[in-house]
């Protein structure tokens, strides 16, 4: 039995057969006289045509799915026959009274007698395949986000693969230069801003949407949140269009996705410099502390994907330190790695380990960092935060490390808990040691909350969304900053190479642009209504009072801290106040002293002369 492949070829060897004859009788109206001619002619014309149209891939395509690229391959192919054709049927026949506009016309044959049929097989499939999911119901209304390419491809994805499952009823484009034109016959309803209208204007038609689909180019926070707000009101849910990658030719619902809690704080991609990274780390020993954490499993996995000569993790839990150990194993096999469970703490073993190692670059992410439980723990907050980061800035010097990142926080600034404060003073001793020019380049890097980061509040949230609520939310007005872990890491690592490797500004720290603070009750709010429910209707949000040690408004900056922009996109610098290195080393051997004596008046005592603006919320109070 024939393959289709092989019918097709038939079909278009039949024609090309025909199109010398057809061609000549549309020119001059009489065959008879050519007779001659089309003897020799036919069948030399019919085996070029049958070896070109094999050679160029004609029969790669499938006719159910014919489209602009056959078409080209069809013009293609009998371009390449013709042209191929002229020259030997002149050596044969000299072509002698053959008109000259006879090859013009055979083409328009050809191109009309091999594409017409498989785009009539086409069109003829569509509206089959399109009345009996018509009939079966299942196609399901939406309102596209964003007159662009994956609407474009949506479209036509729907429209060629109607078990997809959808039907598109309209577009909303991001402004109003496309408004009242079409995109496959789909008209752009209006813009963003008409959302709402849009949606009532359909409601009452047999095109009103259950669906309203974003572009994943228009994917960022206020508009994220708009739109769910358009619609709750309006009874429908909100997804996201597959990316251009997502697509198959095969008959398949294609797979939208979810809107997640990201999306509705996201911002504006930031124009990242991968090159700064590369040649920060590429060919480098690394050694990463807190490797198991948050932030340190994600600067993990960034820094293995540009090839660092050694990775060394450094962790004090052991279960944390296998997780990413054995992901690093699985997802980088080639990387040379070590990992230790070693706790910052203990300056003996930090120091030894560096020694050992010699790493170039030292990640310092190592930290206790929940607020209320370091407010509970000063001590721990303190030997952690403070004692340990000084134990490994020392070992840097101590073992010729060409860099140190610090990972600090914007509870730094101002700070009214201990956490902040010791974080702060980890920074001072970073800060000094810089100034000191001690051999060693240290680097500071203060941004806020990261999105999915344990103990943070989404995953809190969550949490308590699935257990049927209600929510608790500290205070109506507390704001905070927000921002994804792989994007701080990334900005991190081009922080990191521009103050390593470009402009070198001793003692001052990068601070990671964190775009407008968002409140926590909206938060928990479109959180609520993601899970598709009402607030305060379905799962109602509780407020608890603060917590020991919370501020309403986080700060990125210090008063004095004028922020100054930076070569790099999404990163500024800030000058805080310095403490010479001697001064310091005194305080902290103080600070070591009333740790081991687990004197907790002194070191906080300690604390408040290294940060004098550090005020102390009293614990307990609302």
């Amino acid at each position: 039995m024939l393959s289709r492949a092989n019918v097709a070829f038939l079909h278009d060897v039949a024609w090309a057969a025909l199109s010398l004859s057809i061609a000549l009788w549309l020119r001059a109206g009489d065959l008879v006289s050519y007779g001659s001619f089309l003897a020799v002619a036919t069948p030399v014309f019919t085996v070029l045509a049958a070896v070109t149209f094999h050679t160029t891939g004609l029969y790669r395509g499938v006719w159910r799915y014919a489209s602009i690229r056959d078409l080209t391959a069809i013009t293609k192919a009998t371009v390449l026959s013709i042209g191929i054709s002229i020259p030997v049927l002149f050596l044969i026949t000299r072509l002698d009274g053959v008109p000259r506009s006879l090859p013009l016309l055979q083409a328009l044959v050809l191109l009309a007698t091999l594409g017409g049929p498989r785009f009539l097989y086409r069109i003829l499939k569509d509206h089959r395949q399109q009345a009996r999911h018509g009939a079966q119901g299942r196609q399901i209304a939406v309102l596209l986000v964003g007159a662009d390419d994956p609407a474009d491809m949506f479209i036509r994805h729907c429209a060629s693969n109607p078990g997809a499952g959808y039907r598109v009823v309209g577009i909303l484009g991001k402004d109003g230069s496309r408004v009242g034109r079409h995109i496959h016959g789909i008209a752009v309803l209006g813009t963003l801003a008409d959302a709402d209208a849009v949606m009532e204007r359909l409601a009452g038609s047999a095109d009103k949407p259950q669906r309203l689909l974003l572009s994943p180019d228009l994917v960022e926070g206020d508009t994220v949140r708009q739109l769910l707000e358009v619609a709750n009101t309006h009874g429908v849910t909100l997804a996201r269009l597959p990316r251009l990658t997502d697509f198959h030719d095969a008959e398949e619902k294609v797979q939208l996705r979810p809107i997640a809690v990201e999306d509705l704080l996201g911002r504006p991609q930031v124009v990242l410099d991968r090159q700064g990274p590369v040649t920060l780390v590429s060919g480098r020993r690394v050694l990463v502390t807190g490797a198991g954490g948050s932030i340190g499993s994600e600067l993990v996995r960034q820094i293995a994907a540009l090839e660092p000569s050694r990775l060394v993790l450094v962790e004090a839990s052991e279960f944390a330190l296998y997780t990413i150990d054995m992901e690093v194993a699985e997802r980088f096999p080639g990387i040379d790695r070590r990992a230790v469970i070693a706790n910052v703490r203990d300056r003996a073993v930090i120091k030894a380990l560096f020694a050992e190692e010699k790493p170039d670059l030292v990640f310092h992410a190592a930290a206790l960092k929940h607020v209320p439980l370091v407010e509970a723990n000063p001590v721990e907050g303190i030997m952690t935060n403070a004692l340990g980061s000084r134990n490994v800035a020392e070992a840097c010097v101590s073992a010729g490390v060409r860099a140190m990142v610090m990972i600090s926080t914007d509870k730094a600034v101002n700070p009214t808990n201990v956490m902040g404060a010791t974080k702060r003073v980890a920074e001072s001793y970073c800060q000094a040691l810089d100034l000191a020019q001690s051999g060693t380049c240290f680097v500071t890097v203060r941004f806020g909350n990261v999105l999915g980061s344990t103990g943070s509040v989404v995953p809190r949230f969550q949490a308590q969304l699935a257990a049927g609520g209600p929510i608790t939310v500290t205070h109506p007005d507390m704001e905070r900053y927000f921002m994804t872990i792989r994007e701080a890491v990334e900005l991190v690592l081009q922080a990191s190479a521009l103050g390593v490797l470009e402009q070198h500004d001793q003692g001052k720290i990068y601070v990671l642009d964190m775009g407008k603070p968002v409140k926590i009750v909206e938060l928990a709010r479109q959180m609520i209504r993601l899970a598709g429910l009402r607030p305060d209707v379905d799962v109602k949000i509780a407020f608890t009072g603060l917590r020991p040690g919370e501020k309403l408004f986080e700060e990125i900056f210090h008063g004095a801290e004028a922020p100054v922009p930076t070569a790099r996109q999404g990163v500024l610098l800030a000058s805080p106040r310095a403490v010479r290195l001697d001064e310091l080393r005194e305080r902290f051997a103080t600070l070591e002293q009333a740790c081991t004596a687990r004197d907790e008046a002194a070191v906080l005592g300690v604390i408040q002369t290294v940060v004098p603006e550090f005020d102390r919320m009293v614990p307990g109070a609302g």
